[in-house]
């Protein structure tokens, strides 16, 4: 299946990008957020040394850095909405991160990528909307193209979430990919 909804450490997943919920700066943020671990596995130094050249980005916005010690992995940077009220074009917001990282995917031909779910941490998204705009999004993506997409959840909300969407999105999938 070309969407798949996990609960595992991002980190671990043999893939050709992963996606750094970053901010404006592309600097590394709690070192025990995800931004925190991925410049932690990565390299900090170089990795910082990389980013420095391409902030800042605005929210909505994604940027390429080569993976350093994640092996042969890019990183795709992006910077997701803080939640405000719903009403600061936020979802939108939200959607545009999950399109530019998936435009870059397919500008470099990957074979597969993984988000962490997007701005529903430390920038407070609901995360069920959060995980409505991330399915949305994927999938309209993989029914064009043909990549591998890990949608990576932490804890157990949004595991739980998940799995209440999931039905309905490989039903989805199976009927649009045949």
């Amino acid at each position: 299946m070309p969407l798949e909804i996990i609960r595992e450490d991002i980190l671990k997943l043999k893939v050709d990008a992963i996606v750094n919920p970053s901010n404006r700066s592309l600097t590394v943020g709690n070192r025990f957020s995800v931004s925190g671990q991925i410049f932690g596995a990565a390299g900090f130094e170089e990795l910082s040394h990389a980013c420095e050249k391409l902030a800042p980005i605005e929210a909505g916005e994604a940027v390429l850095t080569s993976g350093f010690n994640l092996g042969s992995t890019q990183i795709i940077h992006v910077v997701g909405p803080r939640w405000i009220d719903g009403q600061h074009h936020e979802e939108e917001t939200l959607a545009n991160c999950y399109k530019q990282a998936l435009a870059i995917t397919k500008d470099h031909q990957f074979e597969s990528i993984a988000f962490p779910l997007l701005s529903s941490g430390h920038y407070h998204f609901p995360k069920d909307k959060a995980l409505q705009i991330a399915l949305r999004e994927i999938n309209a993506f993989v029914l064009a193209y043909e990549v591998l997409v890990y949608l990576v959840v932490y804890d157990k909300t949004s595991y739980q979430l998940s799995t209440k969407l999931t039905t309905s999105v490989k039903n989805y999938l199976a009927a649009h990919l045949q």
